[in-house]
């Protein structure tokens, strides 16, 4: 499991294959500037926090190897993260078989 640690003291705990996606979403919104809202839930808790330019992020991986990204999901988790509501995590569809083959 890895992390993801907001305003220096706060962390929410993601498997590394989502939290890789996640931060591709996150940096490219934050790229751009944009702030927006970022909700998920766990066994204890649903969380909201408001992520922007200004919110020190980090990104921590337990494994050593990037997972490979799911270019489909990507497309969804950012038209997700532009929507009123703000990021959530959805579901990873199946990759295609093009880009599986294709080692994308």
């Amino acid at each position: 499991m890895g992390s993801l640690v907001y305003d220096d003291d706060h962390a929410a705990e993601f498997d590394d294959r989502t939290l890789a996606h996640l931060q591709v979403i996150i940096v490219n919104k934050l790229r751009r500037l944009e702030s927006f809202p970022f909700t998920w839930s766990d066994d204890r808790r649903a969380m909201t926090v408001w992520i922007s330019p200004a919110t020190p992020l980090a990104f921590v991986f337990h494994g050593n190897r990037r997972p490979k990204l799911n270019r489909a999901w990507l497309e969804e988790l950012a038209l997700v993260a532009s929507s009123s509501g703000g990021l959530v995590v959805v579901p990873e569809p199946p990759i295609p078989i093009d880009d599986a083959s294709n080692g994308d």
